[in-house]
């Protein structure tokens, strides 16, 4: 069965649709997650970053004429809603300042068949183990290099996106993007980058609960139950 368009949800969330608002929802929570979570390195900062950033895309949808995609549109908001918890968090943050780092020193990491998928319980203990180890070392990518890296390499944005994303020049973000390239396979080994698809999971669990969060603050907590219960 084919899955409806965003544009098809949208407008149905529109006129009221809970089921339609629910499938937007979890059509693009993990993506925005990941975003969110790439500026704020923590992981409840950055799920209540996408919650309100869901919270006030519901409020401008009968605003949102589609000059961009759906997904793009949404990106904006939630880098938006990060970036000002991060400068609340900390009031000198600036993502261009963040450049100027110190050089780090990481004892190079090798891996083996680890990052093979098995069903063998100890390989995906192992599988896991190794997420943790690449999540961490993203972490402590400078925050600049960490956006730019999960758009580029997670989630898959273009380089001309990227850029008019974040407000920087299209030159700057390859050259974050060759940066952080280059400290992960400093600290980590190309081997891992098969792994990097698995990384800040969210979900069925917690999905579920930012829905019911989302569908109750809007407004549609009696829409769903009356469904259910139909």
């Amino acid at each position: 069965m084919q899955k409806p368009r965003d544009s098809v949800l949208l407008e149905q969330a529109r006129q009221g649709d809970a089921a339609a608002f629910d499938m937007l929802i979890r059509r693009h929570d993990k993506h925005l997650y990941r975003i969110a979570r790439s500026v704020l390195s923590d992981d409840h900062e950055a799920e209540d970053a996408v919650q309100e950033s869901y919270l006030r895309a519901f409020t401008g949808l009968r605003d949102f004429r589609g000059a961009a995609s759906l997904r793009t549109w949404l990106t904006r908001i939630v880098l938006n809603e990060a970036i000002r918890r991060r400068r609340r968090q900390r009031s000198m943050v600036n993502l261009d300042a963040l450049l100027a780092v110190q050089e780090r020193t990481r004892r190079p990491m090798h891996s083996s068949s680890l990052t093979a998928r098995d069903r063998d319980p100890e390989r995906a203990a192992a599988q896991s183990q190794i997420r943790k180890m690449l999540e961490l070392a993203i972490d402590n990518l400078p925050v600049a290099f960490r956006v730019v890296f999960v758009m580029r390499d997670v989630e898959e944005f273009s380089i001309a996106d990227t850029a008019k994303l974040l407000g920087i020049r299209e030159e700057t973000v390859k050259t974050r993007l060759h940066r952080a390239r280059r400290m992960l396979r400093e600290s980590l080994g190309e081997q891992l980058k098969s792994a990097l698809k698995d990384i800040f999971p969210f979900e069925k669990p917690r999905c579920d609960a930012l829905v019911q969060r989302l569908l109750g603050q809007v407004g549609f907590s009696r829409a769903i139950g009356a469904r259910r219960r139909g």
